[in-house]
């Protein structure tokens, strides 16, 4: 049973960094690809970034690539979104998921999803 718990959130000024951690209480986390999607108030969920459960291929939301890294440690049972040159469009409650479908970009494909962690990006 995957058990996610995501931290790292706060609030930043623009420009600034964050990195969000998702970290596994159960012993499958490395069989499963993942994620990372993100809400901002009023709008829907939506995919951020994607990981192979062996880390080797990333995919990312198109206004993020170049910014955002994400990455995992299967040793540790955890994944990370390395954030840098954030903006105010970047603030959102951000939830990372496991892969239990298809299509990496749809969170319909996801399960197990944590209790999201905040980002805020304002001076």
């Amino acid at each position: 049973q995957v058990q996610l718990v995501e931290s790292g959130g706060g609030l930043v000024q623009p420009g600034g960094s964050l990195r969000l951690s998702c970290a596994d209480s159960g012993r499958t986390f490395g069989r499963y690809a993942m994620g990372w999607f993100r809400q901002a108030p009023g709008k829907e969920r939506e995919f951020v970034a994607h990981i192979s459960s062996g880390g080797g291929t990333q995919f990312y939301k198109v206004s993020v690539k170049g910014r955002f890294t994400i990455s995992r440690d299967n040793a540790k049972s955890t994944m990370y979104l390395q954030m840098n040159t954030l903006n105010p469009e970047d603030t959102a409650v951000y939830y990372c998921a496991a892969l239990t479908g298809r299509r990496i970009e749809d969170g319909a494909s996801y399960d197990y999803w944590g209790q999201g962690t905040q980002v805020t990006v304002s001076s």
